[in-house]
Parts: C-alpha cells; sequence; structure tokens
C-alpha cells in the first residue's frame, strides 16, 4: 500500500471525566494541529478525535460545545463506562472506518509533550508503521511509581513478553495496522503489549512527560495494580508454567519429607510431628489455592472470550465533512452522524 505524500491524520483522545482539563487541551491540539497543518506535515481535513469513555460530568456537552465552533473537533460517546483500552481502540477504529491515513493516541490530561508529534509525524514519514512515544525519565512520579514502574517491566522482560520500557499509550499507528484490528478479537485488551507483537516496522520518540495541571489520575495504586496483573495473564502463559513448577518443587519436598519421616519410624525414632507436619499442611495447601486462583483467572478470560460481547457501544456520534473511503461502510451515511 502506497502511502500518501502528506497523511491525514486524527488525535484519538480517551475522555473520562475530564470536564476541568478537557478545554485547556482542546485549545493546545488545536493549536498543534494548525502548526502541523502549516508545516505541511498533514492534510487540512486532519482532525482531533474525543471518545467519552461514559464520562458522569460535563465532558459530552464540552465536546458538542467545541465542535459547534470547530469541525475539526469530533467525538464519539459510549453508551457507558468501558475503560480506557476500549477508549482507545475504538477511536481507531472510528478513525480507520472514516479513512484516516495514520492515527496518534494521548491521553487527554496532557502529560504527554504534544511537541513530540511533528517528530512522530517524521518517524512515520521515513517509513515506520508504529511510532512508541518513550518517556525519557520517570522524574515526575513518586519514588514508589518509579520503583514498582521498574519492577513490572523487569517481570515482563523476565516473562519475555514484547514490551516497550516507559512507553504507555502515545503512539502514532499507521493504516495498514489499523486494517487489521477487526483481526484481533481478543476482549482484554493490553495495547503496550499488542503491539509491539505485531512486527511492523517501529521507532520510537523520546519526550519529556509533565505533570498532570488539572484533574485526577485515572490510575490509582489498585487500578495500576490491576491493570499490570491483566497486562501479564493477557500477553504470557508464564504464570501458569510457574504455578505448575512451584507445584513440582514442593512435590518433591514433600516426598523427601516423608521419605525421612518413614525411616525414623522404621528405625524406632520419636517424631514429635505436630510442628513440621502443620508447617508442610499450610505451605502446600497455600501453594494449591495460589495455583487454583491463578488457574481461575485464565479461566475466567476464557469465559469472557467465549461471551464475545461486544467490547464498547457507541451511542452518539459527532462528525462532518470527512473524506470518505473506499473502507468505509456503504450503509454508513455522515449526514446523518453529525
Amino acid at each position: 500500500m502506497n502511502r500518501p505524500d502528506i497523511p491525514l491524520l486524527a488525535l484519538i483522545v480517551p475522555c473520562y471525566n475530564e470536564e476541568e482539563i478537557l478545554p485547556k487541551t482542546m485549545d493546545a491540539l488545536s493549536s498543534v494541529l494548525i502548526e502541523c497543518k502549516a508545516k505541511g506535515l498533514i492534510q487540512d481535513e486532519s482532525y482531533a478525535l474525543y471518545v467519552n469513555d461514559g464520562s458522569a460530568d460535563g465532558t459530552w456537552r464540552l465536546l458538542e460545545e467545541r465542535h459547534a465552533a470547530d469541525p475539526f473537533c469530533r467525538a464519539i460517546s459510549f453508551a457507558g463506562n468501558a475503560g480506557h483500552q476500549n477508549a482507545v481502540w475504538a477511536g481507531m477504529i472510528t478513525a480507520r472506518d472514516w479513512g484516516v491515513d495514520c492515527i496518534i493516541s494521548l491521553d487527554a490530561d496532557l502529560q504527554d509533550d504534544i511537541a513530540a508529534i511533528p517528530r512522530m509525524l517524521e518517524q512515520y514519514a521515513n517509513g515506520s508503521d508504529i511510532v512508541y512515544g518513550v518517556r525519557c525519565d520517570r522524574s515526575t512520579d513518586t519514588a514508589f511509581k518509579r520503583r514498582t514502574a521498574h519492577m513490572f517491566y523487569g517481570i515482563m522482560r523476565w516473562l519475555k513478553v514484547p514490551l516497550i520500557p516507559d512507553h504507555a499509550d502515545y503512539r502514532l499507528v499507521s493504516r495498514p495496522v489499523l486494517e487489521i484490528l477487526d483481526n484481533i478479537r481478543e476482549q482484554g485488551l493490553f495495547l503496550r503489549g499488542l503491539f509491539p507483537s505485531l512486527g511492523f516496522r517501529h521507532s520510537e520518540v523520546h519526550y519529556e512527560r509533565r505533570e498532570r495541571t488539572a484533574g485526577e489520575s485515572k490510575y490509582p495504586f489498585w487500578k495500576m495494580v490491576s491493570f499490570a496483573w491483566k497486562g501479564i495473564t493477557s500477553c504470557s502463559v508464564a504464570p501458569l508454567r510457574l504455578a505448575g513448577l512451584m507445584s513440582f518443587i514442593l512435590m518433591l519436598a514433600a516426598l523427601a519429607y516423608t521419605c525421612v519421616s518413614l525411616f525414623k519410624y522404621v528405625m524406632g525414632d520419636t517424631i514429635q510431628g505436630w510442628t513440621s507436619m502443620i508447617i508442610v499442611v499450610l505451605l502446600l495447601g497455600s501453594v494449591q489455592l495460589f495455583c487454583l486462583a491463578l488457574m481461575g483467572e485464565y479461566i475466567a478470560k476464557m469465559f469472557a472470550e467465549v461471551k464475545n460481547r461486544p467490547r464498547y457501544i457507541v451511542e452518539k456520534k459527532l462528525y462532518a465533512g470527512q473524506p470518505v473511503r473506499a473502507s468505509l461502510p456503504k450503509d454508513d451515511d455522515p449526514e446523518q452522524d453529525a
């Protein structure tokens, strides 16, 4: 597939209760689009696509007001909260169906430095199908968050999961990659592990992550732990094998202890027994329960996959004037969505 000299770009911005910071975000992204258009990096029809992930505040109202004044601000809204990863996915699918040549996904809190967008477009022009935005350092994080992040990336490397350290969801994705998304049907999306596994030509752009200027983080500690666990179990079966290895090692230890106990019994030695027995019982029982819980986690994932429910439901769209490409469904009437 030949690339256009000047791509049609969509900025994909998932939003969940971002009323406080959204006006500033929309102004900033509008400015960077105007700048890139003036430099001839993107087509004049390029736009920002906001995905309202079931916000309970005035996020959608602000998007409607901006869309009425700025046709390059477009949006879709979910019927309910579907999660950050599904919001990014929906934005990519929608932009692809509306005919873009590439997308750049970024968070609405402006912590991802939008000054890196022109450099991403340069890497795209040089042939990269995926351009990862990678943080130069984690100086804006707390010491605890830095240590846990490094621990997470270390575990993922040990599990042989293809992951880009210090990369979140700030990335450019070209149309050839967007075209294959329909073939990826898994329910538990972990995009940070998915894109590096696809094998397309990629590159990295480094930037300094800024501090949040308004609003609250949508990833508190326990949600980050849940997200990390989801990433581990979505991208690797190594934990299951580790559980099996632990069970095997403890089985050998229990067998050895049994042989020692029988030998002492035959020799007539008195075995006090209680302390050692209770230690073995508790140890074996806890490992068995851990292995069962781990297998239950994977069974739960299979249950979700078998149900095959939609990841999200798009309730509303703000759309107008987008050029139609061959990939646009014939029954998709842009005027009806406006």
